[in-house]
């Protein structure tokens, strides 16, 4: 059976258009004391796109951490943060008994918008859901578990490469796994792309962000799952990458969001691959950041993307970039296991790259030998 899946229905994109912010948000507001709450990466503190952003009233702006890798734990505190603000202004918390999908309109938010990089924008994505579902972050690790439609959410990236804020997942560490939050309820309602939000990202941050969009294309366009609606979009995305990355055109910025939009499309009728699974790994047991543990793992991957790998070292060499090997030397038993569990568990990720019969092929020894390769 094909699947019906959920895009983002609402989209504007051009240089400049972050100053049409508070007239998208107005369309949400059903009046003078309507509350949106805002999400932004702390990296804008005392920045000028705080003065931007077109708070009102009682609005609320949150800075956002994301020195780690987002963590379930810290979507129930901001979670619980803002059902907390909400209910400063209707005097009492919600009844547990209430179903979050009957909650009277003073005990949420008329919307969610994370304003940052992918990071941020899986938080927002994740802060939405839990506003409206009980329980913990962590009990919705996997796919469709979501029982009720996310408060209004939007997302407004600041870094381009994830695909965050088109995909329907939002990616979490639990306590036992990194997994997603898989649903058609997290896909943002509508997402704001103005390039001239990410002119002025470091060079490194710029480079291992964009390779996320790179290597999904590529684990996108030779795996099992590819049909003409993925490969049309990745293919695309590649060429914008390859322009990026390569060429270094005037209107890189322009063409690297838009990378970002059709690779996170490209993805959402396939599948990722075998870099995804171990980078997952990395991060779960070493906490590195997702982009820079895709490159570190893509790296070594010879075997299974030959053609792709080439070229991404092309395009170190090009952009000057040198991999931090240090943060994938020395693994000793234990991470070695847990990363092992880690990736495992994203069974549709290795049968997208090797096939139904992929357990046969992927042993847990194979994969303690790729982690092991990448210091090398």
């Amino acid at each position: 059976m094909f699947r019906n899946f959920k895009m983002v229905s609402k989209v504007v994109f051009g240089r400049g258009c972050f100053d049409q912010l508070d007239e998208i948000l107005s369309t949400q507001r059903a009046d003078d004391d309507s509350i949106m709450i805002f999400l932004v990466d702390d990296v804008f503190d005392g920045k000028a796109l705080i003065e931007k952003i077109p708070a009102r009233g009682k609005d609320l702006i949150i800075p956002t951490n994301v020195d780690l890798e987002p963590k379930t734990g810290y979507i129930d505190e901001l979670s619980d943060k803002i059902k907390d603000y909400m209910a400063s202004f209707s005097g009492s918390l919600p009844p547990d008994s209430m179903p979050p999908d009957s909650m009277p309109p003073d005990f949420m938010p008329s919307g969610v918008i994370g304003i940052g990089g992918g990071s941020v924008m899986d938080i927002a994505k994740a802060v939405s859901l839990m506003l409206s579902n009980k329980g913990k972050a962590h009990e919705y690790q996997g796919w469709d578990l979501i029982n009720n439609p996310a408060v209004w959410h939007m997302g407004v990236p600041t870094l381009s490469g994830t695909g965050s804020e088109v995909s329907r997942t939002t990616v979490l560490t639990g306590p036992e796994k990194k997994l997603g939050i898989n649903s058609d309820y997290t896909v943002f309602d509508q997402i704001l792309l103005d390039p001239e939000l990410i002119a002025d990202v470091p060079a490194d941050q710029h480079f291992y962000t964009g390779m996320d969009c790179y290597i999904h294309c590529v684990e996108s366009l030779t795996g099992s799952y590819l049909n003409a609606f993925s490969q049309s979009y990745g293919e695309k995305s590649l060429e914008l990458c390859r322009d990026v990355f390569l060429k270094k055109p005037q209107d890189s910025d322009d063409k690297l969001m838009m990378a970002s939009y059709f690779g996170g499309m490209s993805i959402a009728y396939s599948q990722v691959g075998i870099c995804h699974a171990l980078s997952y790994g990395l991060s779960f047991a070493r906490g590195i950041h997702h982009g820079v543990g895709n490159c570190l793992a893509f790296d070594s991957l010879d075997e299974y993307y030959t053609e792709g790998v080439i070229e991404f070292r092309e395009m170190m060499k090009k952009n000057k970039i040198q991999l931090p090997k240090d943060q994938v030397e020395n693994f000793s038993d234990e991470e070695m296991e847990t990363m092992t569990n880690v990736a495992l568990v994203l069974e549709p990720l290795w049968e997208n790259a090797l096939g139904k019969d992929w357990k046969e092929i992927m042993t847990r020894e194979k994969i303690k030998q790729l982690y092991s390769r990448m210091s090398e």
